[in-house]
């Protein structure tokens, strides 16, 4: 056993938004196990996947919390909104209705989020080009216009699947860093895990939720 009692320096909570049928639980699955799920069932309530990355040689543990697109479950995911670092917003290109729905999605971020809060959209299923029915240029208009990093990728040959992930870690890092994020604000999305056995930096709230997750 090592010396420390953890092997990552930072835990960053992530939350996947969008539509049903967007490819939410298939993008996680290709980040967290390399892998593309063909019948991925449709998410009930949300689901929940870890992995450790390294952003400017800091290991960081990614929870990331994929929640369920459909109206019925609004109420339930929207709990899980509150303390997350990063928002990961997808919609489908070919299919414009969960492209018009972004707006919606957007403003339950903005209002149940913290304004540090990283907001990365993604088109995903940019492998189907034959069937696409949102250009590139309209949704990078749309992230422009709203202050939000954006790709286009493909949960199915994971392209740019990486990059969504690592590169919101990376603003989170670089807010962590310039001091405009507070680690010691539970709404912060972001825990500061010791380096010596024994020390214990987290709120009530904090070891609550990290009591109740599954990593």
């Amino acid at each position: 056993m090592s010396a420390g009692p953890y092997n990552y320096s930072y835990i960053f909570k992530y939350i996947i938004i969008g539509d049903m049928g967007v490819g939410k639980s298939c993008l996680l699955h290709q980040f967290t196990e390399k892998k593309f799920m063909a019948d991925c069932p449709h998410t009930i309530g949300v689901e929940f996947g870890t992995r450790i990355i390294e952003v400017s040689g800091q290991k960081i543990k990614l929870q990331i919390w994929d929640t369920a697109g459909q109206e019925r479950f609004r109420a339930v995911t929207r709990s899980y909104y509150r303390g997350a670092a990063g928002a990961l917003m997808v919609y489908d290109i070919t299919r414009r209705s969960t492209y018009n729905h972004l707006s919606s999605w957007l403003t339950d971020t903005r209002n149940l989020t913290n304004p540090s809060t990283v907001i990365f959209l993604i088109g995903n299923k940019c492998d189907l080009e034959g069937q696409r029915d949102v250009t590139y240029e309209e949704a990078s208009k749309f992230a422009e216009e709203n202050g939000l990093m954006f790709v286009e990728a493909s949960a199915k040959t994971g392209d740019n699947v990486e990059e969504a992930f690592l590169e919101t870690a990376k603003k989170i890092y670089q807010s962590i860093q310039d001091g405009r994020l507070d680690l010691n604000a539970a709404e912060s999305g972001v825990q500061h895990k010791p380096s010596q056995p024994g020390r214990n930096n987290l709120s009530n709230d904090q070891q609550a939720n990290k009591d109740n997750c599954a990593c």
